[in-house]
């Protein structure tokens, strides 16, 4: 099996002030995610997974430092772009495996239809599999928003904002537009996350200015698993 990498992730609640001054300065050394749209953002739902009892929602609220969640991704409600993703956390450092999806395998894995991954050869649906079984994972919620995203070369940093982070409370319809979406958090605050690969350069260190802004263990699923 291929040996899984691992990630710096750092996130900073910030304001809309915030946002135009550092924009600018991150445009004009980071180049614009290509899946943005016309606008420079792009939609993400999420449909999150978990046990009976919670687990990666206590993981998480309990600060641990070895966790892990599953999620269905879709990506600007385009079906040509649906993952099952696993994100890990490791004393840490962050990884994140997926694979990708069609819309009749999304449906089934919600449904808690999963016959046809007893066949499958890749190893994470045979992990979510194996864990829907024994942990008795489950649909949760779903988390709505939007994202505008940089990439920078050195180090791999990728710098995004996301923005209006919305819960469907226990709604599980990953490709029902119609859903109620309701938002989270204070109005006007926003996410900053910053991920890198060995080292994140001086550049943009000094151009986000982290330390004067509030780190923390931010989490769009707690969030609005609370709010739900």
């Amino acid at each position: 099996m291929k040996e899984l990498k691992y990630r710096h992730e750092y996130k900073h609640v910030i304001n809309l002030l915030d946002y135009h001054t550092l924009r600018p300065r991150i445009q004009a050394i980071a180049r614009l995610d290509p899946n943005a749209g016309v606008d420079g953002r792009y939609h993400i739902r999420s449909l999150y997974f978990d046990d009976g009892n919670d687990r990666a929602l206590r993981e998480k609220l309990y600060g641990l430092p070895n966790r892990e969640k599953f999620r269905i991704r879709l990506y600007n409600q385009n079906e040509a772009f649906i993952r099952l993703e696993k994100k890990s956390k490791l004393n840490g450092l962050c990884n994140k495996r997926s694979v990708q999806l069609t819309r009749e395998q999304a449906e089934q894995i919600i449904a808690g239809e999963h016959a046809w991954m007893l066949s499958t050869d890749n190893p994470l649906l045979t992990e979510f599999y194996a864990k829907w079984c024994y942990k008795r994972l489950r649909p949760k919620t779903l988390v709505d928003y939007w994202r505008e995203a940089y990439l920078f070369p050195y180090g791999n940093v990728r710098i995004t904002f996301d923005f209006d982070v919305r819960t469907g409370l226990y709604s599980t319809g990953l490709f029902d537009k119609n859903i109620p979406a309701f938002p989270t958090g204070e109005p006007g605050l926003l996410l900053l996350e910053v991920k890198y690969d060995n080292f994140l350069p001086d550049i943009i260190r000094d151009l986000i200015q982290t330390n004067t802004r509030r780190t923390g263990a931010f989490s769009k699923y707690a969030v609005c698993r609370i709010y739900g």
